[in-house]
C-alpha cells in the first residue's frame, strides 16, 4: 500500500500564550530579589525605562509647558505627513493604519510614570531582617523542567496539569501533591493528571515528580537496568531489605546468588535518591521577606516589602523621537518597540502586585488566629478556594506564593506553609495535614531512642485522640519529613 502527501487545513482549538502573558507568569513567580534582578536587566537592555531618583534633579525633563501636547504629539505623529509630504503619504499611511502601537495613548502612560516621587507613601516595617549577601542567579531544577516543559507535547489538559506538577515539586525534585490535589488545581481528569506525571517524569534529570524514593530509584533504573533486573527486583519488592543491608535475606527469598543481589546493590548507589539537588545552589543564602503581616488596631493588614525595589519611570527626551521630524523612520520605530516593552514591563509588575496582596489579604481573612496565636491554629486552606474567591486561575495563586516568605509575629514562613490539605481531626473536625506532621514529627522527638516508636503505635495514639489515620499513612507522612524507620532510630544503651 503506498503512502499519499495530502495538504488540507484543520481548525483546532489550543491555549497560546502572548508576549505579555508570559512575562506576567515569570514576573509572577519570582521574589523580590528576583523580580530586582529582572527590572535591573530590564533597565540595561531598555533605554526608555529609568530609575526614577537618577532624573529627579534634570530641568530639562519635566518642562510643564512640553507635557500639554503630548497626548496629541505621540498620537499624530506618525500621521504628520499625510496632508503635507506628497511624496512618502503612501508609507505614512501605511504605517500609521498597519502599527496597533499607534493606537496606544502613550501620554496617559507619562502622566502615571514620569512623576519624579513615589505615587503614594510607602508603608513603614518596624523591623527587618538583615541580607547582606546576593548570589548570581544558577540554573534552578524549575528553569530546567519548564525549559523541557515548553517543547513538551501534548493535550492541554495534560499540558496544564503538568504545569500543576512543576509547580508543586520539592528541592529534591519530589512531587509533594497528591494525584487529585493535582487534578482539582489544573481542573482535569484523574487520567490526564496520571499522564502529566508520568510525562514530567520523562524529564531530565531522571527521577523528578517520582512520590517518594522507592519510585524515584524505579524511574532511574528504566534506563540502566541490566539484563537480569536484579535491581529492579530489589527496589520493587525487598526495599526494606536494602535500607537494612540484608543482602543475605534478599538472595534466599529471590533465590538468586549473593554476588548477583551485591551487583544489583551496585548499581543502585549509582542511582541519585534527590535528583533536584544538582541544581539546587550549593551557598546558604538568607531569605528576605515579600511581604508583612502587620498587626493593627482592625486586625491584620498586608504590606509589600518594595523598599529597595527600583521605582521605574518612562525617559521623557526619547518622546520626541517619535515624531517623523526629529527622527527617521527606523529610528522610530525602534523607539515604539521600546516603548511597548517598557509599558508592558509596568503593567505587569502592578498586576504582579495586585495579585500577590490580593492572595495575602486572602491568607489573612482565613487564617487569622494563626497570626494571631501561632501556628496550632493553622486552618485548612486549599489553593483553588483562595483562587475562587480572588478571582483567578490556581495556577496564578501558585506562581503568586512560590518562591515567596511572609513575616508574621511567629516568625517567617514560606507563604506555601499556609495551604494545606484537611485531614479528620479530634471530634469530628478538620485539621491541616501540616499540623498531623507536626504531631507526629513532635512524638518521635520525644520518644525513647531505646524503644522507638513504631508508625502503627503513632496510628494508635492518634486515632485515640480522634485524629483517624492508618499506620501506611503514618510512614508516609514520616518519609515526607526524612524520617528514619523505626529500625534505624533505635539506639542501645550502653551499661556501665
Amino acid at each position: 500500500m503506498l503512502m499519499q502527501q495530502r495538504l488540507g487545513l484543520r481548525l483546532a482549538q489550543k491555549p497560546v500564550l502572548t508576549q505579555s502573558l508570559r512575562q506576567l507568569v515569570k514576573l509572577l513567580a519570582l521574589n523580590k530579589l528576583d523580580l530586582k534582578a529582572e527590572i535591573n536587566q530590564e533597565l540595561s537592555e531598555n533605554p526608555i525605562l529609568e530609575i526614577s531618583e537618577e532624573a529627579e534633579g534634570d530641568p530639562e525633563e519635566y518642562d510643564e509647558s512640553s507635557e500639554a501636547g503630548l497626548d496629541e504629539e505621540v498620537g499624530s505623529s506618525d500621521s504628520a505627513g499625510e496632508s503635507g509630504d506628497s511624496d512618502t503619504d503612501d508609507e505614512t499611511i501605511g504605517e500609521v493604519s498597519d502599527d496597533p502601537f499607534s493606537e496606544i495613548n502613550l501620554g496617559s502612560f507619562f502622566d502615571d510614570y514620569l512623576d519624579s516621587g513615589p505615587r503614594a507613601p510607602a508603608e513603614e516595617i518596624a523591623e527587618r531582617p538583615s541580607f547582606e549577601i546576593f548570589l548570581a542567579e544558577p540554573l534552578t531544577l524549575v528553569n530546567h523542567l519548564e525549559w523541557q516543559f515548553s517543547m513538551s507535547q501534548g493535550s492541554a489538559a495534560v499540558l496544564e496539569a503538568a504545569a500543576a506538577v512543576l509547580g508543586n515539586l520539592n528541592e529534591d525534585g519530589y512531587l509533594t501533591a497528591s494525584l487529585e490535589e493535582i487534578r482539582e488545581t489544573s481542573g482535569v481528569s484523574a487520567e490526564d493528571a496520571q499522564k502529566a506525571v508520568e510525562l514530567v517524569q520523562t524529564f531530565d534529570p531522571l527521577g523528578v515528580a517520582a512520590r517518594d524514593l522507592q519510585e524515584c530509584l524505579l524511574i532511574q533504573l528504566r534506563e540502566c537496568e541490566t539484563e537480569d533486573g536484579m535491581a529492579t527486583t530489589i527496589v520493587k519488592d525487598f526495599i526494606t531489605e536494602l535500607e537494612n543491608k540484608e543482602f543475605e535475606a534478599i538472595a534466599h527469598k529471590t533465590g538468586r546468588s549473593l554476588e548477583e543481589v551485591e551487583r544489583g546493590v551496585e548499581l543502585i548507589r549509582t542511582l541519585d535518591p534527590r535528583p533536584g539537588q544538582r541544581y539546587a545552589a550549593s551557598e546558604s543564602r538568607l531569605v528576605e521577606p515579600d511581604v508583612y503581616f502587620v498587626k493593627s488596631p482592625n486586625g491584620f493588614r498586608v504590606v509589600l516589602d518594595e523598599e529597595d525595589l527600583p521605582e521605574l519611570r518612562l525617559n521623557r527626551s526619547y518622546r520626541r523621537l517619535l515624531d517623523r521630524r526629529n527622527a527617521s523612520k527606523e529610528v522610530r520605530s525602534y523607539v515604539r518597540e521600546r516603548y511597548h516593552s517598557a509599558l508592558q514591563l509596568l503593567r505587569n509588575i502592578e498586576q504582579r502586585r495586585q495579585t500577590i496582596r490580593s492572595v495575602c489579604e486572602s491568607i489573612v481573612r482565613r487564617q487569622r488566629d494563626f497570626l494571631s496565636n501561632g501556628v496550632e491554629y493553622l486552618r485548612p486552606m486549599m489553593i483553588k478556594d483562595v483562587a475562587e474567591e480572588i478571582g483567578v486561575h490556581p495556577s496564578t495563586v501558585s506562581r503568586a506564593v512560590a518562591n515567596k516568605y511572609g513575616h508574621t509575629e511567629h516568625g517567617i514562613y514560606e507563604l506555601r506553609f499556609f495551604f494545606s490539605e484537611a485531614v479528620q481531626g479530634p471530634a469530628g473536625a478538620t485539621m491541616p495535614l501540616m499540623l498531623l506532621k507536626l504531631k507526629v514529627k513532635k512524638m518521635i522527638e520525644q520518644e525513647d531512642l531505646a524503644h522507638p516508636l513504631t508508625d502503627d503505635y503513632i496510628s494508635k495514639v492518634l486515632s485515640q485522640n480522634g485524629i483517624s489515620v492508618t499506620r501506611r499513612t503514618v510512614a508516609k507522612y514520616r518519609g515526607d519529613m526524612n524520617i528514619p524507620s523505626t529500625h534505624r532510630r533505635r539506639k542501645k544503651r550502653v551499661v556501665s
